[in-house]
């Protein structure tokens, strides 16, 4: 039976409602506060439902923007706390560059550094081939002038890291309940009173919001801007869209895992390849893109192959079958298409000669999806209505397992400046995040 009231309500049970479930019930047994039993996780459907649930699962610091390197390190503490819990494999992540991205790289290098965050940097393409190939012996893509390796990070399976977050929030009393879908909100004066669902109504004093690519749904239920003023430099952009889509793609080569092995036979860093090298399939020899293209991949036993993916593109449709269910049947068919499939595996063996002529085994199952966006493509992380955190993490979510922990010691009223670069404020203020060079928009 779903309970009337609580005095903390948790909308959301993936990555960041679970997270912050987990570590509010540390902060309020820690203080005296109360404990788990004072929380409440509702999801429409149930653990790791939506996006954190088909995550790629990748852990990585790499980012230009030194707010997202802060608050990524910040996040690999926390996967390191916990690794068996977080099914977290610390591998670590490279991230293999051409020369118009060497300036971006370098940055992010020297401000690892300033930070303490391990990393290794190869800068030119004689010496980066030579250590790629120090770590693989077939290694083949050309137009790379950069390799910066992160020694920590690397990826966790999604689904058991949903169950061992679970089980740790259950462990400290706190109540997870699925099939529970929310329709509306009440407020007493400003503050928020009740959250409205199909199963009830549940009075509250505390509501956090962490629905990933649900967020539009959530933002007009709160009875937040559809559009915004966005400052950038000297220019003021008016009425600009707050959420848009993208589409993720995503998928699995179904070849044994082991074939990715490092030359000493270790498990190998999760590898990012970004190029401007014309790209020409590996069957027939046409080109496939001319433009600046960019995949990711590691060997992956729970997807039962190598799996990883390429850059979104946008599908430049913010309409409400996008926002009411982004995986479900009110949405586009979240399979990717054909063109990802031959540019994803030509790409591979553009990489490295082993999967050469390996296109056919491509798995055909549901992969990607979509992402909601907000206008400089980083996170909103913000209070509203006095007593509603929304944690919208603009398709950075699944390696951010620290912003629960963040949240969670904010409720309890202890402010965190890595949190303060997201807030809803700096679109305004013209606060914006640097823009990489990186085909990827979020990077």
């Amino acid at each position: 039976m779903l309970a009337s009231s609580t005095k903390y309500l948790i909308i959301g049970a993936g990555i960041h409602g679970l997270s912050t479930s987990y570590h509010l019930a540390l902060e309020l047994k820690k203080r005296g506060l109360g404990n788990g039993k004072d929380i409440i996780v509702i999801d429409k459907s149930g653990i790791g439902a939506g996006a954190s649930g088909i995550a790629c699962g990748v852990v990585r610091n790499n980012y230009f923007q030194p707010a997202m390197r802060e608050l990524m390190a910040h996040s690999v503490d926390v996967w390191e706390s916990d690794p068996k819990a977080y099914s977290y494999h610390p591998v670590g992540y490279m991230q293999i560059s051409p020369e118009v991205m060497h300036a971006d790289i370098a940055t992010i290098y020297e401000q690892q550094k300033a930070i303490g965050y391990p990393s290794e940097f190869i800068e030119g393409s004689a010496d980066s081939m030579v250590y790629m190939r120090g770590l693989f012996d077939d290694w083949q893509a050309k137009s790379i002038t950069s390799v910066l390796h992160e020694k920590k990070g690397g990826f966790s399976n999604n689904m058991k890291c949903m169950q061992g977050l679970a089980a740790k929030a259950e462990s400290e009393g706190v109540t997870i309940t699925g099939n529970v879908e929310v329709t509306g909100v009440e407020y007493s004066g400003k503050a928020i009173s009740a959250i409205v669902t199909n199963r009830g109504t549940i009075k509250t004093d505390y509501v956090v919001v962490g629905v990933g690519p649900w967020i539009n749904t959530f933002w007009d239920m709160l009875d937040l801007p559809k559009t915004i003023k966005v400052k950038d430099g000297d220019t003021v952009h008016e009425n600009v869209e707050m959420w848009r889509y993208y589409c993720l793609q995503e998928g699995t080569l179904g070849v044994d895992p082991n074939m990715l092995k490092t030359n000493d036979g270790g498990s190998p860093p999760v590898i990012h390849v970004d190029t401007d090298a014309p790209l020409y399939s590996d069957i027939d020899g046409r080109l496939i893109t001319d433009k600046m293209w960019g995949i990711y991949y590691k060997p992956d036993f729970s997807f039962d192959g190598v799996q990883g993916g390429a850059a979104p593109y946008n599908v430049d449709n913010t309409g409400d079958d996008f926002s009411i269910d982004p995986y479900g049947t009110e949405s586009p068919d979240f399979v990717v298409g054909k063109d990802f499939v031959d540019m994803w595996c030509a790409a591979l063996a553009f990489c490295q000669r082993r999967f050469e002529d390996t296109r056919h085994l491509y798995r055909g199952e549901p992969s990607g999806g979509l992402g909601a966006l907000a206008p400089d493509s980083f996170p909103v992380f913000d209070e509203y209505h006095e007593n509603c955190y929304v944690i919208a993490d603009s398709n950075h979510g699944y390696k951010m397992l620290g912003v629960g922990k963040l949240v969670a010691e904010y409720i309890v009223g202890e402010k965190s400046k890595l949190l303060d670069p997201f807030s809803f404020s700096r679109f305004e203020e013209g606060k914006l995040h640097p823009v990489s060079n990186s085909p990827f928009p979020w990077s």
